[in-house]
């Protein structure tokens, strides 16, 4: 992994923690969550407060995370919003910590500069011994505090002055404003730094989970299913359950539910870019596996590689470059049904509250598509990483340094970004025109979507 974490590509963005103050400020939040301190003088942090050299030290990755359920945090600074979550059991938690330090940034600034704030996303869930047990977790609330118990004083503060604004003798109360002047010294002017951080609870209704080999659970669609990476171990479940294996099901799942849409009706992207640069990567994949040397590859040299070993090209690669010929030159419509190996780098996520869930699942179906791996599923890209060839390893790692991480958002528009629908001219007869056998009519897409029909087992 030497070539991710040169390239900043692995633990990237974590915030470095060398500080007496700090590390002295961590190892209270650390000893009231876990009971342990670190006898580190250094380490890194991501959005939750976990250092992988702590859970190295410990011998615990799960050091802040209980069973995988039980998202801890420590937070020393507010700069931790931009901090990757590394090792995350579920999809939600990082987006959850980023939102509650957002929503309090103003008073989380204020407690970090004095003491470190240590909390948990809470849930009624302990420990998930079953898969079915994941269907109990219904929300996350977000709890926290400052080891000194801040947060908590400065509420009981307020009562206090709550109460002696509203009796009417409480001028005469001495043992109440002593009490007032004690807690005072303790949180500061309130007025001026407000210590109360906002109660903040989410619905947990459609996530990923790396529990289990991995599942997707979704709850508030039109038609629920969880998509299981495996089955083994599952159990029972409240809802039907679609494996990886399952194409057709899966197909069907997104499609009923309007959870995805064909790259090249997608609008605002350059969907024939997007499809050459796929076809891009499952070319370096089997060059690699042919012994090429990847070091320095450019588009062309991929393009001579592809050449070279045509007639080794796999059926995704042949699907995509029929899809492209569609989209570049008015080829035949190509016939690329939900059994058809490259039917799902076809797609996308529509626009909806859970496109980067849909993006992730899509990232996992699709391994050959190393950018959409590594955007979308970090956990995956990693685990893949460690198989592939050393050349590929050199190439993936370039590639994603060289193209991606010099415009991180832009890229991620480009791919994902939607545009709002608007109404287009009819086109005009032309070159790009095709013949009535060529044209799609809308009525037929409606009726059995953009590929043709979906089978059915």
């Amino acid at each position: 992994m030497h070539r991710l974490i040169a390239r900043g590509l692995m633990f990237g963005n974590l915030i470095r923690v060398d500080s007496p103050v700090l590390v002295e400020r961590y190892n209270r939040a650390l000893k009231s969550l876990t009971g342990r301190t670190t006898a580190l003088e250094e380490f890194h942090i991501d959005i939750s407060g976990y250092a992988p050299e702590i859970g190295d030290e410990f011998g615990d990755p799960l050091y802040l995370n209980h069973a995988g359920v039980n998202r801890q945090f420590i937070l020393l600074t507010t700069a931790q919003r931009t901090a990757p979550l590394l090792d995350a059991k579920f999809s939600t938690s990082r987006a959850i910590l980023r939102q509650f330090i957002d929503a309090n940034e103003r008073e989380l600034f204020a407690l970090t500069a004095r003491d470190a704030v240590a909390g948990e996303l809470v849930n009624s869930v302990y420990r998930a011994e079953t898969a079915a047990k994941l269907f109990d977790i219904r929300q996350i609330t977000v709890e926290a505090d400052t080891t000194a118990g801040t947060v908590a004083t400065a509420e009981r503060l307020g009562a206090l002055i709550d109460r002696f604004k509203a009796e009417e003798h409480a001028w005469w109360d001495d043992a109440l404003i002593a009490e007032m002047i004690g807690l005072a010294k303790e949180t500061g002017d309130l007025a001026r730094n407000p210590v109360r951080l906002k109660k903040m609870t989410f619905a947990q209704d459609n996530f990923w989970t790396a529990l289990f080999g991995g599942l997707y659970l979704f709850r508030s669609v039109a038609a629920p299913a969880v998509i299981a990476a495996r089955l083994e171990g599952l159990g029972p479940l409240p809802l039907p359950v679609i494996p990886f294996s399952a194409r057709n099901e899966l197909a069907r799942f997104l499609k009923d539910n309007g959870l995805a849409e064909p790259i090249v009706e997608a609008r605002g992207i350059d969907a024939a870019a997007i499809l050459h640069q796929k076809m891009d990567f499952i070319t370096a994949e089997l060059a690699a596996v042919m012994g090429e040397s990847l070091a320095g590859a450019t588009r062309r040299d991929l393009r001579a590689l592809g050449r070279k070993y045509a007639q080794h090209l796999p059926p995704e690669w042949q699907g995509l470059a029929a899809l492209t010929r569609w989209a570049e030159a008015g080829g035949p419509w190509p016939k690329i049904d939900s059994e058809h190996p490259a039917y799902f780098y076809t797609l996308r996520a529509a626009k909806g509250p859970d496109a980067p869930l849909v993006n992730q699942l899509l990232a996992e179906l699709t391994p050959l598509d190393i950018r959409q791996l590594f955007i979308c599923h970090k956990e995956a890209f990693y685990r893949a990483y460690a198989t592939w060839p050393e050349a590929k390893k050199t190439y993936v790692a370039d590639f994603l340094a060289g193209e991606y991480m010099v415009d991180k958002a832009g890229t991620r528009d480009a791919l994902f970004g939607h545009e709002a629908p608007m109404a287009e001219p009819a086109p005009a007869p032309g070159p790009w025109s095709r013949s009535r056998e060529q044209a799609r009519p809308a009525d037929v897409i409606d009726a059995v979507g953009p590929w043709g029909s979906i089978g059915r087992r």
